[in-house]
C-alpha cells in the first residue's frame, strides 16, 4: 500500500513554467465541471457510504465534500483580493480544524454541493472575463512566504478539484478498506 499515492492520487501540484491561454481555459473548465462531478459521485451514496475514507486516517467522503466548499469559498475570496488589492497577503486557515467543525462532519452534503454550484458559477464567470494583465496579478502566500500569480492559483484550485474528486472515487472503490477496524486488524 503506497500511502503517498493514496494521499496524492493525481500527484502534487506543479504549475507549468508557462501558463498559456489554453491551459488557463482548461483549468476554468475543471472548476466549471467540479460541482456536477461531485454530485454524480456522491448523489446516491448512503449515510454509511459517506463515512468511507480514501486512506488510513483520512477524511471521510462527507468531510471531503464539505472541505471542497470551504476551500473554494476561500479561493473565491482570494481571487477577489488579488483583483482588488495590490499584491495582497492572503489569509490562510487550518483545514484540519475546519474539517472537525459540526457543519463539516455531517451527512447533509447537498448544502455544500449547492454552495459549490453557485460559487463556481460566479467564479467561472469572473475568471472567463479576466484580461491578460489581471491573470498576472500577484499575491503573497504566507505559508510559502512567496509571491504567486492569480493564474498560478487558478491552477492550484483546478488541481485541488481533481485531487479531491480522485479521493472520493478512491474511497468508493476501496469500499471501507480503511475503516479503523480493518486498519487495526
Amino acid at each position: 500500500m503506497d500511502l503517498e499515492l493514496l494521499k496524492y492520487p493525481v500527484g502534487k501540484y506543479e504549475a507549468p513554467s508557462e501558463i498559456s491561454e489554453d491551459i488557463f481555459n482548461e483549468w476554468i473548465e475543471v472548476l466549471e465541471r467540479l460541482p456536477e462531478k461531485v454530485k454524480k459521485l456522491v448523489g446516491n451514496l448512503s449515510y454509511e457510504d459517506l463515512e468511507l475514507q480514501y486512506r488510513p486516517g483520512s477524511w471521510n467522503i462527507k468531510q471531503v465534500v464539505h472541505h471542497l466548499a470551504d476551500s473554494h469559498i476561500n479561493s473565491f475570496i482570494r481571487f477577489k483580493w488579488i483583483l482588488t488589492e495590490e499584491n495582497p497577503t492572503i489569509k490562510t486557515y487550518n483545514e484540519s480544524e475546519w474539517a472537525k467543525t459540526p457543519d463539516a462532519d455531517n451527512e447533509e452534503i447537498m448544502e455544500s454541493i449547492n454552495i459549490l454550484e453557485g460559487l463556481h458559477n460566479r467564479m467561472v464567470m469572473m475568471l472567463k472575463s479576466l484580461k491578460e494583465e489581471q491573470k498576472k496579478r500577484t499575491f503573497i502566500h504566507p505559508e510559502y512566504n512567496k509571491q504567486f500569480t492569480l493564474e498560478w492559483m487558478l491552477g492550484l484550485y483546478a488541481w485541488h478539484s481533481n485531487h479531491h474528486v480522485a479521493h472520493i472515487k478512491q474511497a468508493i472503490e476501496m469500499e471501507g478498506e480503511f475503516t479503523p477496524e480493518k486498519v487495526n486488524e
